[in-house]
């Protein structure tokens, strides 16, 4: 009788082939869009996903101004950031940042959904995100993404 081995094949930095995409973040709302391009910077998508490795794609978003919230969140919603010193707590709402640096939106959610590790700190340099419709990555040859 005759024994079949199977063996599970890992990726590695070798066999890992990354690709670029464009997400036009127009009329998009910001948590499923975040959820979307947090998948593919981890590298979810692909067959051959590995947990250790970084198999995810680069993202460029354009358009980050013209992103949408749902409900109340524009004016309920608030970021805060913290200076260490005392007193030294600012906040913002949705609506101030959205205004003020449109892409910072966007940046915030999407680290929020990576691993805090050395590995999702890799994963999140992939991320480009900006206000406009341009880009400066033609050269890649972003592939359109769809959602």
């Amino acid at each position: 009788m005759s024994k079949l081995h199977f063996t599970t094949k890992h990726a590695n930095e070798a066999t890992v082939k990354h690709n670029w995409y464009v997400v036009d973040g127009t009329n998009q709302t910001v948590g499923r869009m975040c959820a979307r391009i947090a998948a593919i910077l981890r590298g979810k998508n692909k067959a051959y996903y590995t947990p250790h490795v970084d198999c995810g794609d680069f993202v460029i978003v354009i358009n980050s101004a013209k992103v949408r919230l749902t409900g109340n969140k524009m004016e309920d919603k608030v970021y805060d950031t913290y200076s260490g010193y005392p007193g030294g707590r600012k906040e913002e709402s949705a609506k101030d940042l959205l205004k003020r640096r449109p892409d910072a939106l966007i940046e915030r959610a999407i680290k929020g959904m990576l691993p805090k590790n050395r590995l999702g700190r890799k994963m999140y340099k992939k991320l480009f995100v900006y206000s406009g419709a341009e880009h400066p990555h033609g050269a890649q040859q972003p592939k359109e993404l769809k959602f």
